[in-house]
């Protein structure tokens, strides 16, 4: 079989493993549904309790689970290419501590109690105002380990900053309440969360999806890509934005997840030829399809106990990035 056609191949197995998963999120749950029943209340008419359940939270968290999935696969992959660094992932440029760290002020504030969407607009502005921090302190003309080194000071600080606001919270409620929502998780999100979070994240994608050509041209390094008519500032105001855009909005509605944009696309990289380009949609649904079966796993493990969806990540993304790391060490020395 031939490289395109493989490849082809592995985009189709990646595309009907994200929808058999995207299905089965949608019938899975504490509430006893069947299998038709729970599609066929999709499109139903009447305004029935099963309707609402499937209309109204799992819908939602399947959709979000979808978009937030391969928004973190592609990012990473993206910015692995951009930043030359196979350890590179969404929160390298401070993206991810920023948005957190304005949910958390919504919280500590009490603006989130008093205006429910207060906290992920927070976390957006916050994920803003992060990266274009660390676009000044690079500046113009600066490099990619400028960008690293700007992006991990401001990540630093707004780490620094919650655990301040969880230290000097006067309410144990709220802090137990910031708490939580770092751990991220797809719980109780609703079709406003969809609405809110996805121009942001179509305008990331469309963004980082410009970057396929580029970034395979970057594979011969940056003054021969340079050469051969690459606009590099461009190609770095595609990269940190729209990971700005897609990571900000996903983290400001569903918290903090992590090692899906570092092991992913680790995992992929060997199936596509190492080619930029067709990494990118193929990290994009295996994204989508990690971060969907980790969800639909936290409803089977713990139904009673709230298992959050970061923490699951967590425990099975560090051991499967260390086997990585083992398995390749002899390449990376």
């Amino acid at each position: 079989m031939s490289e395109p056609a493989r490849y082809r191949l592995l985009l189709a197995l990646l595309g009907g493993a994200t929808t058999v998963l995207f299905v089965l999120s949608l019938t899975v749950g504490p509430a006893a549904i069947g299998f038709g029943d729970s599609l066929a209340a999709l499109v139903s008419g009447d305004g029935g309790a099963i309707v609402l359940i499937m209309r109204e939270i799992r819908l939602p968290r399947a959709l979000l689970g979808l978009m937030i999935g391969a928004t973190l696969g592609l990012s990473g992959a993206a910015l692995q290419g951009y930043l030359r660094n196979p350890l590179a992932e969404p929160g390298l440029i401070g993206v991810s501590a920023s948005a957190s760290l304005g949910a958390v002020l919504a919280i500590y504030t009490g603006l989130s109690a008093a205006f429910p969407l207060a906290l992920p607009l927070s976390a957006l502005a916050a994920a803003v105002a992060g990266v274009l921090v660390v676009q000044a302190l690079a500046g113009m003309h600066g490099g990619t380990l400028t960008i690293i080194l700007a992006g991990v000071a401001v990540s630093s600080f707004a780490g620094a900053m919650t655990s301040l606001a969880l230290n000097l919270s006067p309410n144990p409620f709220a802090a137990l309440e910031i708490l939580f929502w770092m751990l991220g998780s797809l719980t109780d999100r609703s079709m406003e969360h969809v609405w809110l979070a996805g121009p942001f994240i179509l305008l990331g994608w469309a963004m980082l999806a410009m970057l396929a050509r580029p970034l395979d041209t970057l594979t011969l390094g940056g003054d021969a890509a340079s050469s051969l008519g690459v606009d590099m500032r461009r190609v770095r105001f595609l990269a940190v934005f729209g990971t700005a855009a897609c990571v900000g909005a996903s983290t400001a509605v569903a918290g903090a997840i992590g090692f899906v944009g570092l092991v992913v696309p680790h995992l992929l990289r060997p199936l596509v030829g190492a080619r930029p380009s067709r990494l990118l949609p193929a990290s994009a649904l295996g994204g989508a399809s990690v971060l969907i079966a980790a969800d639909i796993l936290v409803r089977l493990i713990a139904p009673g106990r709230d298992l959050k969806l970061g923490v699951l990540t967590a425990i099975v993304g560090a051991p499967f990035f260390l086997w990585l790391i083992w398995r390749s060490r002899g390449r990376l020395t």
